[in-house]
């Protein structure tokens, strides 16, 4: 089991990090793999988590805050002291299983926009934990989505490229203030 990050599940003043938003092109470019898992990546992660807390999310990816690295954090259980959130440092998905599930999904960096994607619904990840280690795990239902969600934010993909529904998409966004323009539609 990796190493567990502890940090206090609470919402803060204010969050060491600010989250970006869709228009922003930091957002967009393919982020950086972590050379070495050192001090500064632990610290990353530490204030990654406080600010994926204080806005009330269950996953953060760097870019999302203007850091061009592969690192993301996770935890969809925020309400639960004693399960403890996860970072992954350069994650790769090795494996999808054929089923797909179509569910909700909003994001910190487009907040109000609550739209449905279709993903795989169980994933083999790889990456390095907090410590540097290598480990592989193996996730399904709302953990594998979440996952494939900040490993999207790794290549530049926000969850509204992947919407089908051109309609709500362009509707929601504009409900919300964000610009049609800025979404670069991925098709699977």
């Amino acid at each position: 089991m990796p190493a567990a990050v502890l940090v206090e599940k609470k919402k803060l003043k204010n969050p060491p990090l600010d989250i970006h938003t869709l228009g922003d092109r930091v957002l967009r470019q393919p982020a950086k793999r972590v050379a070495k898992v050192d001090d500064s990546i632990r610290q990353l992660v530490i204030d990654m988590l406080k600010t994926m807390y204080s806005a009330d999310g269950i996953g953060l990816a760097a870019p999302q805050v203007g850091i061009n690295k592969q690192v993301i954090v996770v935890d969809c259980h925020p309400d639960e002291p004693d399960e403890p959130p996860l970072a992954l440092i350069n994650p790769v998905i090795k494996a999808t299983n054929q089923d797909l599930e179509t569910d909700q999904e909003g994001c910190l960096s487009i907040p109000g926009v609550y739209l449905d994607v279709c993903r795989p619904t169980e994933i083999e990840v790889s990456y390095k934990d907090e410590a540097g280690r290598p480990q592989t795990l193996r996730a399904d239902g709302l953990l594998a989505r979440c996952i494939q969600h900040e490993i999207d934010h790794l290549k530049g993909v926000m969850f509204v490229d992947r919407v089908e529904n051109d309609l709500m998409l362009t509707e929601a966004l504009r409900k919300n203030g964000f610009a049609r323009q800025d979404v670069q539609p991925v098709r699977a």
